[in-house]
């Protein structure tokens, strides 16, 4: 995390500077950083509330220890307490009269109180709960981090094909451009016609209206990375990587699954989850038996610090719930209730789990094969308006084949940037499902 840090103020420094050149990896890691991304951030928060409760937990099972001193004067209404001269008339004392009400008078108390909870089983499985809480809460941090690498991915993903798409519209008109000049070159030889030059020009147009478009959505997808990041919207971003194929390790469906139930951090939280509300709702139950404690206190007491005499109280005490209305009952009910409602959730996530790695191989191996065959339209697309424009030269064809394969050539393209977008996405879900989304980019 510190390297994390430090990487992304490297990163604030150089926006001053200029672009920042970031790849994939350097995007994740900003991003997942403790200043990055607010869903990380909020996620480190909640691993620090539980770590708190687990503490709060704990201290019930720690001696509580008080000190106090008090300095008090007094007056008393003896009569208001049942006092009164009628107690003394068996005993006349002569010359004596009981009084009513007397004070003030000075009582100086200096004292330490401690209680302990001997044994309390309901205490001692709440501490235990709350430690597997903060199990939960960890691993559901690291789950924040692998959705949040799995989101800046796509968006960095999705910023590249920006990229591509606008390299591509470039790469259009300036076919467009070579193409018109040729019509007008042919025109001025008398081998063309007017009309291939109005032709040129529409597709040149068209071509124009596309980059523009192009250019727009690159800009939206770099905001929506740098959203992602956590970065400053002004950011000026130059993304060192590219839309490419990087062949995959063949694996399993079964060997997928195993992987993922093994990795998955989220199902990880989950099960730390269940373990929680089983705690949770044995510490319930526990509820009922019997509890041990123990009070004692030490001071000096009297009416002035040099006259004050050391006193003490030691208390040991049972208690024996025997009942309260059903209130126990209710939670024990609510608890396994809400265990029983956990271990759904577990096993309904083991099994989105295996769906989740089934339509990711199944993208996987489908994108691969679009990968195939868009390079291999887009290598025939090249050859055919290669062709097409020796025919052209050489007197055998008119121009309106030249138009219609650089209209192929400019689909094909815009099908191959598509399919490495798709097989990145792919393999990008494999990886997700798999739970291995930062490891797989570092």
């Amino acid at each position: 995390m510190r390297i994390a840090y430090l990487l992304l103020l490297a990163v604030r420094l150089a926006i001053a500077a200029g672009p920042v050149q970031l790849s994939l990896k350097r995007a994740v890691d900003v991003a997942v950083s403790p200043e990055g991304s607010a869903r990380v951030q909020l996620a480190d928060e909640a691993l620090k509330q539980a770590q708190a409760r687990a503490l709060e937990q704990r201290a019930a099972l720690l001696p509580n220890v008080d000190a106090a001193f008090s300095d008090q004067s007094r007056t008393e209404n003896l009569a208001a307490q049942g006092f009164t001269s009628r107690l003394f008339t068996a005993i006349p004392i002569p010359n004596f009269s009981f009084p009513s009400f007397v004070g003030p008078f000075t009582t100086v108390d200096a004292r330490v109180t401690g209680t302990q909870s001997v044994f309390d089983f309901s205490t001692i499985r709440r501490y235990q709960a709350s430690k597997v809480g903060v199990t939960a809460a960890r691993s559901d941090a690291d789950a924040t981090q692998e959705q949040v690498a799995s989101q800046v991915a796509r968006a960095y993903l999705a910023a590249v094909k920006g990229d591509a798409d606008v390299e591509t519209a470039l790469s259009n008109v300036t076919l467009s451009e070579a193409l018109l000049k040729q019509s007008e070159n042919e025109k001025e030889a008398g081998t063309g016609t007017g009309i291939e030059i109005t032709r040129a020009k529409v597709q040149l147009a068209n071509d124009r209206q596309r980059l523009l478009v192009a250019q727009n959505a690159r800009h939206g997808a770099h905001l929506q990375l740098l959203r992602a990041i956590g970065m400053r919207l002004d950011t000026e971003l130059e993304l060192t990587d590219k839309l490419q194929y990087l062949p995959v390790d063949a694996v399993t469906m079964d060997a997928a699954k195993a992987q993922a139930l093994k990795e998955r951090p989220d199902l990880r939280a989950q099960q730390d989850r269940e373990a929680n509300a089983r705690l949770s709702a044995s510490a319930t139950r526990l509820e009922r038996m019997p509890s041990l404690s123990a009070f004692g206190d030490y001071g000096s007491n009297g009416t002035a610090l040099n006259n004050s005499l050391p006193t003490r109280t030691v208390v040991f005490q049972v208690k024996v719930p025997l009942f309260d209305g059903g209130r126990r009952d209710a939670r024990r009910e609510e608890s396994a209730s809400e265990y029983r409602a956990e271990a759904v959730r577990t096993n309904d996530l083991k099994e989105q789990i295996e769906l989740d790695v089934r339509l990711a191989l199944d993208s996987l191996q489908s994108a691969e094969q679009e990968v195939k065959v868009a390079q291999e339209g887009l290598n025939l697309a090249n050859n055919e308006l290669t062709q097409a424009r020796r025919r052209v030269d050489a007197g055998v064809a008119i121009g309106v084949e030249v138009t219609d394969a650089q209209t192929r050539l400019e689909r094909a393209r815009d099908n191959h940037t598509d399919a490495l977008y798709s097989y990145n996405l792919a393999r990008l879900d494999l990886a997700q499902a798999m739970g291995r989304v930062r490891s797989t980019l570092q």
